[in-house]
């Protein structure tokens, strides 16, 4: 059975330039990313989909619908394909999915996997799939924090708990042949991030870690890592080995880039040809 990997945006939205940049000006940030006059800059929310042996694995869902309105005032939700939608046009129903890996628990990450129930409650969207998270992660989202609580939602968390389906992953390794999980802890802690072996070549999903091609640059962070120093080493691993090896790198946040190449420059690790998912494969 061939392995088959499919990305597709869920939609893209609008966040502050500033948090997405850290302590990086914005005379330089600006030059990669234009800004609006609210400073506010377009991100995507890309997820993949890993079709190897018998599974269909799902990476992240998304912010979903459950919040109100006020909630996504300032989210400028817009374009994509949905969750539904860009499942179908990867050729994949919601029940197909086996498997969702949830790089972690952030609102726009998670959200999408239970939706409202009529009756109250809510019910998971992908009514046959195990859920994948981090022992660290799992363990910081329910403690939640100041820093984080409007990112850690109960009513996306709690239920992951409540189904028997929810896979604890206690260390780094193989998820499946072909598929194995790093944990990061810079951005916060157990953050999983699939490293993919397809078509003799090795891609790494980089999540919230490399959020777009603009972050490939060691101290370009963003403000929402807890860690940034912990941020910095995890990236300067990953674009390392990445480098010596020829890896991919896919994007989760980046609107005009799902993936690109590495070089070495006199200034660091760079991107080097940058395209679609298609036009490497």
């Amino acid at each position: 059975h061939k392995m088959k990997l499919s990305l597709f945006n869920i939609s893209n939205f609008r966040v502050d330039g500033g948090a997405m940049f850290g302590v990086i000006p914005k005379a330089l940030w600006s030059r990669q990313m234009q800004s609006d006059e609210l400073n506010t800059i377009e991100l995507s929310l890309t997820s993949l989909v890993i079709e190897a042996e018998k599974r269909v694995i799902l990476v992240d869902a998304g912010w979903g619908d459950k919040q109100d309105e006020k909630f996504f005032r300032h989210a400028y939700l817009h374009g994509g394909s949905g969750l539904a939608g860009g499942l179908a046009e990867c050729g994949y129903r919601p029940e197909d999915i086996t498997d969702v890996i949830i790089t972690h628990l952030h609102a726009d990450h998670c959200g999408g996997c239970f939706v409202n129930a009529p009756g109250g409650g809510t019910v998971p969207f992908f009514p046959n799939a195990a859920w994948h998270i981090s022992r660290a992660q799992w363990e910081w989202a329910n403690e939640s924090n100041l820093r984080e609580e409007d990112a850690f939602l109960p009513e996306n968390i709690r239920p992951f708990g409540e189904g028997g389906r929810l896979n604890i992953v206690e260390e780094p390794g193989e998820l499946c042949p072909g598929v194995s999980l790093r944990i990061c802890y810079g951005h916060t802690p157990g953050m999983l991030i699939p490293v993919i072996y397809y078509r003799g070549r090795t891609w790494v999903y980089t999540g919230d870690l490399i959020p777009t091609v603009a972050h490939i640059p060691l101290l370009w962070n963003m403000a929402y890592d807890l860690l940034p120093l912990v941020t910095i080493a995890e990236k300067q691993e990953i674009l390392q080995e990445a480098l010596v090896n020829d890896w991919m790198l896919i994007f989760q946040h980046d609107p005009a880039c799902e993936c690109c190449t590495l070089t070495e420059t006199p200034k660091g690790i760079r991107v080097g040809r940058k395209g679609r998912l298609a036009d490497f494969t």
